[in-house]
């Protein structure tokens, strides 16, 4: 029981600290290398392949923008940090294309570059956003950012011309990105990035016109090292790798995506710096859950790109157990196929000092395995946590960052229902201006009135392991009104949810339920989850049945009629297995995988066989 709460507070920990690094990362002021924050990525997929965090596209926000739907998700990119990685990925596109009979199989190799990613149709210019939704930008070509080869070359990144950058900018910015955020972000732009505008040196640069290496995926696992030198060698941005992805638009849309990234494409990442510096301090923060995390306060040091300031030692037995304190020395490194990390002290400090008491709210710390906890639920750090965790999972309105949080808890509105409950007065009194006071007011409205998904909602609440994916999964059995009535053998008997997470579940969800109830009572314009439940009593023929989609569709795209399969009740899978009812095959299917289907005993139909056996359907 201890193990597993121990992994758990473990994940907890991590993904706040992701959370932390991206949004200031998307800010322009990024405080940790590409290659560390990676190396959390894959730390926490190590510990869970499936949380929610791996699932999504880290979010950015330009607050005061207007939001705009993008026709095709722009998503994140899978990465390959060494050989076998990349050797995986080549043998996976291999497969797919053998199910296609494709022979002529090819991969496109381009730089990665590292700027703010955005899309231009023409007519709207857009940010990435959350990879749904983005913001519309196009006064930055109003600014004097220059569209290289015209409008509407569709997606791209802004990025400064780097030998601009090094010789005008360097000194003042610590990273050519934080400057093209500044130059986007705000209405205001400073004299040096006027400047770099006026001089033409700030570009959207689609990717169709990067310059590009075309071959065979054995030439490029046989030359993927000279092939990157090369690509790199012509390109006057900054860049943080190539990315390879496979020419065929068939296969494109037969690999398809997840809710991270493209399956047919990855990110190649080169060897990262070493670099060595001092500690000059240990700060202890306070997580949403209670968990202390100490942060080395670094002398800085520049690691891949990015000026380093800080560095996690993710939890209190570390610094006791390697003696980290003012004065250590201590290497970060990435060596071989190793992501950089605090590899190790080079020298011990003199003194270590590990806080008793909270840092925030005094309150006595218990110690669980190698993590201080706080154990006090009314500790403000983890009011503010909690408060900025709802605003930002339920993802349907601004304004609502840490400073205003902070100065909302320290006015007395540490709660959602006094948040809510506020009006236009009530934020001028606590020393907000009127124009933000009217844009706090009208965030409060819309993120009632403005459509949000009801699994968003229940994972907004911040229930202990209970993330996106295990919230929409929940809420396909049981609705949401019915949530506080459910006992942990309820959500135990789901597939997916085990003894101890269902505890867990069922214990936040307690310690929540008069929120819940208060927050439900506000009408919040959910968009429901089909329950599974309601499909059967329908007489679904595909209810509770394995269905597999294969081939180019010719009445809907796969990704539509997976969801429509779904809403019947369907367990929709991407490979055939020997859990699988149905093979649904469109055009140009692979004889290997009407094979498969054949040893599992599947039926195998046409997707117009499909359709009728639909209609039977009352």
């Amino acid at each position: 029981m201890a193990k597993g709460l121990n992994l758990m507070e473990s994940m907890e920990k991590l993904v706040q600290r992701l959370k932390e690094c991206n949004a200031a990362y998307r800010s322009g002021t990024p405080f940790i290398s590409d290659q560390e924050y990676d190396q959390l990525v894959e730390e926490l997929r190590r510990l869970d392949p499936q949380h929610p965090f791996l699932q999504t596209v880290e979010p950015e926000a330009f607050g005061g923008r207007t939001q705009v739907r993008h026709p095709v998700p722009m998503l994140s990119t899978e990465k390959a940090y060494s050989r076998n990685d990349l050797t995986r990925f080549v043998t996976r596109v291999r497969k797919a294309a053998a199910e296609l009979e494709i022979a002529d199989l090819l991969f496109r190799v381009t730089p990665k570059l590292d700027g703010l990613a955005g899309r231009d149709d023409g007519r709207v210019f857009a940010t990435r956003g959350n990879g749904e939704t983005g913001y519309e930008i196009s006064s930055a070509f109003n600014k004097g950012v220059i569209p290289i080869g015209g409008r509407g070359l569709g997606v791209g990144e802004i990025v400064i011309v780097k030998s601009y950058f090094e010789k005008h900018l360097a000194d003042e910015f610590e990273h050519p990105r934080n400057m093209v955020v500044g130059i986007i972000s705000s209405d205001t732009v400073n004299e040096s990035a006027q400047k770099a505008l006026k001089d033409r040196m700030v570009h959207f640069v689609p990717y169709v016109r990067l310059p590009d290496w075309v071959g065979s995926g054995e030439e490029l696992l046989e030359n993927v090292q000279t092939i990157f030198a090369d690509l790199i060698s012509k390109t006057d941005y900054p860049v943080d790798g190539v990315v390879a992805e496979v020419v065929s638009a068939e296969l494109r849309q037969f690999m398809g995506a997840t809710h991270h990234h493209h399956r047919w494409q990855i990110a190649i990442k080169t060897k990262g710096d070493t670099a060595r510096t001092v500690v000059e301090g240990v700060t202890w923060q306070v997580g949403r859950t209670g968990s202390i995390t100490p942060v080395m306060e670094v002398s800085p040091v520049s690691l891949s790109g990015a000026t380093i300031r800080r560095v996690t030692a993710h939890h209190a037995g570390m610094i006791k157990e390697k003696a980290i304190g003012i004065g250590s020395r201590i290497e970060i490194i990435r060596s071989g196929e190793v992501i950089p990390k605090l590899e190790k002290v080079i020298t011990p400090a003199e003194q270590v000092k590990i806080p008793d008491e909270c840092p925030v709210c005094n309150t006595p710390l218990e110690w669980r395995n190698d993590f201080l906890k706080c154990v006090n639920p009314n500790c403000p750090a983890q009011v503010e946590q909690n408060l900025l965790h709802w605003f930002k999972t339920l993802g349907n309105a601004d304004w609502f960052g840490i400073k205003t949080i902070k100065k909302l808890v320290d006015g007395g509105y540490d709660s959602l229902e006094k948040i809510y409950d506020m009006a236009q007065p009530d934020f001028l009194e606590l020393g907000f201006g009127p124009v933000q006071s009217k844009n706090l007011v009208q965030a409060i409205r819309i993120s009632r009135t403005k459509s949000v998904e009801d699994w968003r909602f229940l994972a907004a609440m911040g229930i202990p392991d209970l993330g996106r994916g295990d919230s929409r999964k929940l809420l396909a059995h049981f609705r949401l009104e019915d949530i506080t009535d459910l006992t942990a053998e309820d959500i135990e008997k789901i597939d997916g949810f085990g003894s101890i997470s269902s505890r867990s579940i069922i214990s936040g969800i307690k310690q929540r339920k008069i929120i819940f109830s208060h927050l439900l009572s506000l009408k919040f314009n959910l968009e429901r989850t089909p329950l599974a439940s309601a499909a059967k009593a329908q007489d679904s023929p595909i209810a509770g049945k394995g269905v597999v989609f294969t081939g180019k569709m010719l009445h809907g795209t796969r990704d539509e009629m997976q969801a429509a399969a779904r809403k019947l009740g369907a367990r929709v899978q991407t490979a055939v297995s020997s859990k699988t009812d149905y093979l649904v095959c469109g055009e140009k299917v692979g004889a290997r995988k009407m094979e498969k289907a054949v040893k599992a005993g599947a039926r195998i139909m046409t997707e117009e066989e499909y359709r009728i056996l639909l209609e039977k359907l009352p």
